[in-house]
């Protein structure tokens, strides 16, 4: 069968329509239905045909997803546009595989067991997703289950099975339709569309509990609005003091509020504590003066050093210290990938060689938790907050509620920030904690274990935003146990290939 001109078009659609379901966009419904067309199309063609369409769907989407990328390179490290616009088109493209591998495998299956191919459907997606999340240096950024962090009933799913039953339980209920329409009969959907209602339902109940009252304290996450164009080895000491004063001045009215616990961004003023300078030893000091004065704690984005033989290693920090002057430091261990290092640097090294906007940070090698009084707490830096199982293992190791520092003024006003925010929200409904998420620029805010977001900051604005916390030492079936739907899917789509394999033989005999 040949593709025609509306098929292209319906899988054009299909990755369009997904892609508005993410923010900045938000139709969440859409993620409930943009798949359908996508499916109806590739149940009828051969595997190569098939990969070919879901490449296209998979191109449609992440070009719209991220649209954002190309201006970062650009604008921030002094890349040429067309130069900037290779790149971004070479990470679509890559990305669109992953769409184009699910519709191939689809199409195998569909070819010896029609009716079991759309119930593999929702299998082989998370399969993707969780290889997409994983290979390579990862990059967890469209996940289709993360559209739905508004959708708070179905949301509350996350809790047992992670991002990725979201995304399941969304291609069940699009893949049965699709197989309800082709084989004329009702079953499939209607078990589907029960399943989907009875979550929803469990999800209502769910939420009609409140966190708990227990020790109860009050947190702040300061929004100091610095520019990521700014390089603290061009500007002026007089600026760099204004912006130090900047986010103490935030701190002190944060304390008049009542906050005993502080977090301050990523980045947001040039902070080394390991670092021999004036200029950051009497940053230090006055930090010191400040949690001793006010008797709080203070989280703070810093960039420490250490000294390894003649080697000089940078590391990207989250540093906690409170009124007894005692340090804990959280080095980020997952790092971006062309902004903080180079991965596979024997094949990437030519990029590095052409921009600024590469560091040389070194990676850490645990989840180490920070104390506010007797509560331990977790800290994922920026790009972390995207990996479900990074952040999981903070909790499963003991913290509390969450802490998140980030900066992304890198993307200006796009739609980056806005979906780097959405899976914060994930991610505390994951491990039912408090989540803090302080930004550089904006999105900053406070979201509770059900993801009820408390606060949210506008951005590009200089704030503040206090709240009550309460820890939590309970663990999630998800905190516990992990990606086990992810594993199973992966464990199914073995067999349904197995099992396809072993028809295929036994009908040339």
């Amino acid at each position: 069968m040949r593709i025609k001109a509306l098929d292209i078009f319906l899988v054009l659609l299909s990755g369009l329509l997904t892609a508005l379901a993410f923010p900045k966009f938000s139709l969440s419904l859409l993620a409930w239905i943009s798949l359908i067309p996508l499916i109806y199309v590739i149940h009828k063609f051969r595997p190569k045909q098939a990969f070919l369409l879901g490449f296209l769907a998979g191109t449609a989407f992440n070009a719209l997803l991220i649209y954002w990328i190309p201006s970062v390179p650009a604008h921030y490290g002094n890349l040429s546009v067309p130069f900037s616009f290779l790149i971004y088109v070479v990470f679509v493209l890559f990305l669109a595989l992953f769409w184009g591998v699910f519709c191939l495998i689809f199409s195998i299956i569909a070819g010896s067991f029609s009716k079991l191919a759309f119930l593999s459907g929702p299998f082989l997606w998370v399969s993707m997703e969780y290889i997409l999340t994983h290979l390579f240096t990862g990059f967890p950024w469209g996940l289709l289950g993360s559209s739905q962090y508004r959708n708070l009933p179905f949301l509350q799913l996350a809790s047992i099975t992670g991002v990725y039953g979201l995304s399941f339980f969304l291609v069940l209920f699009q893949s049965m339709f699709v197989s309800s329409l082709r084989h004329r009969k009702k079953a499939p959907f209607v078990t589907a569309l029960g399943l989907v209602l009875l979550i929803h339902g469990l999800g209502f109940w769910g939420l009609r509990q409140e966190p708990s009252k227990e020790n109860l304290f009050r947190a702040s996450v300061i929004q100091g609005n610095v520019s990521s164009d700014i390089y603290w080895d061009q500007i002026s000491r007089q600026e760099i003091y204004h912006l130090f004063d900047r986010h103490l001045e935030l701190s002190d009215q944060a304390y008049r509020d009542g906050a005993q616990l502080i977090i301050w961004p990523e980045f947001s003023v040039t902070l080394c504590f390991s670092c021999p300078q004036d200029l950051y030893q009497e940053f230090k000091q006055r930090l010191f003066r400040f949690v001793q004065e006010r008797g709080c704690t203070l989280l703070i984005g810093t960039n420490e050093i250490a000294i390894q033989g003649e080697t000089v290693l940078y590391y990207n920090t989250a540093l906690c210290f409170g009124p007894d002057l005692s340090i804990t430091q959280y080095f980020k261990m997952h790092l971006v990938p062309f902004g903080e290092y180079t991965p596979y640097k024997k094949i990437f090294s030519f990029i590095q060689s052409m921009t600024h906007a590469i560091g040389d940070i070194t990676p850490g090698q645990e989840h180490t938790l920070h104390r506010y009084e007797d509560y331990p707490f977790g800290s994922p830096i920026c790009y972390e907050i995207i990996f479900p199982d990074l952040v999981r293992r903070f909790a499963k190791k003991g913290a509390q509620f969450l802490v998140t520092i980030t900066n992304d003024g890198w993307y200006g006003m796009s739609s980056a920030p806005y979906q780097h925010f959405s899976m914060a929200v994930i991610r505390a409904v994951e491990n039912r904690r408090y989540l803090l998420r302080a930004a550089t620029t904006g999105i900053s805010g406070i979201i509770d274990p059900y993801g009820r977001i408390l606060s949210r900051s506008r951005m590009m604005t200089v704030t503040h935003m206090t709240g009550w916390i309460s820890p939590s030492e309970k663990q999630t079936i998800y905190t516990r146990y992990g990606d086990i739907l992810a594993f199973l899917s992966l464990t199914f789509c073995g067999v349904f290939l197995i099992l396809t394999v072993i028809k295929k033989i036994h009908g040339k005999e």
